[in-house]
């Protein structure tokens, strides 16, 4: 067959069923209802004389024929979208779009102030609407175009575009000014003797905390970081964060920081967007303001 005879549209509802594994699923990220979808399948499986897909454990799953078309089919698009958008210039000083950005609160604190204050010289008509997505739904928003970026420490997400803003941070321990263990944390003794603040969010330290025996110490579960200082400042109990919110934090607060030795590997905040924006002069535009913002490397 010519690709004069297939209609285009077919291969868009394609590609997605082939991403998402689930009609339903695929059906939402197109904005069209499922039985439509079904049908444009319907249509493509006469025309490619393939089932393409079968039904599977939660969905379906791509026959081989598929998978060797999906390569092909994802690749066209992304050449058809680069050349339907390269001619658009952005101007910044012009713009009204409104930009979806995943942050996570401390990926908020690191960048977020600076971000919109640069941001509002450049192009006050611009909009940033920031979000905390749950891990496991930032990546299906990226591919679907609910989110135009994700910032934050995001060691799980993969199958995207990326670009280091801030490496090499370690954990340390939040605790109050004057808190009678600050000096000794570096001991595991020491270590013992704290009650803990936990965010749930941030799985790094609830698991160090968890391999060092001390999960039964976590005395307060938050959902995010900004409340614990605060708490910290009145009380005895401590957070181990990422070193530099914790210095912020210790600023604004009168807190303590205190060093740590658990053997965690560093942290890396990370910017991720997918190839449907790669080669959009407005996203583009984000991506750099967001990478200027980056600190000097220590």
């Amino acid at each position: 067959m010519h690709v004069r005879d297939l209609d285009l549209n077919l291969l868009h509802v394609f590609a997605a069923v082939h991403e998402t594994r689930n009609v339903s699923r695929a059906a939402e990220r197109l904005s069209l209802s499922q039985p439509a979808v079904s049908h444009a399948l319907t249509r493509l499986r006469l025309a490619l004389h393939d089932p393409l897909f079968v039904r599977g454990s939660g969905g379906v799953v791509p026959t081989p024929k598929a998978d060797r078309f999906a390569t092909q089919v994802v690749q066209a698009l992304q050449t058809l979208d680069v050349a339907l958008n390269e001619n658009e210039r952005f101007v910044a000083a012009r713009s009204v779009r409104r930009f979806a950005v995943h942050m996570s609160d401390i990926g908020a604190d690191e960048f977020l102030p600076r971000l919109m204050a640069d941001v509002g010289r450049a192009a006050s008509g611009v909009c940033i609407e920031a979000a905390q997505l749950a891990p496991e739904a930032i990546a299906p928003a990226l591919h679907d175009g609910r989110l135009d970026l994700a910032v934050g420490f995001l060691p799980g997400l993969s199958g995207t575009e990326s670009a280091v803003l801030l490496d090499n941070e370690r954990y340390v321990a939040l605790v109050r000014r004057g808190h009678p263990l600050a000096r000794r944390l570096k001991q595991r003794e020491a270590l013992e003797q704290l009650e803990f603040i936990l965010v749930a969010s941030h799985i790094e330290p609830a698991r160090a905390l968890h391999l060092l025996g001390l999960q039964s110490r976590v005395r307060l579960t938050l959902p995010y970081f900004t409340v614990a200082p605060a708490i910290i400042a009145k009380t005895d109990l401590a957070m181990v964060m990422p070193s530099s919110p914790a210095e912020r934090f210790a600023r604004r607060f009168g807190l303590a920081v205190a060093e740590l030795q658990l053997g965690l590997p560093p942290i890396t905040v990370t910017m991720h967007w997918t190839w449907r924006h790669a080669n959009d002069g407005g996203h583009r535009w984000l991506r750099e303001r967001l990478l200027a913002l980056r600190p000097p490397r220590r």
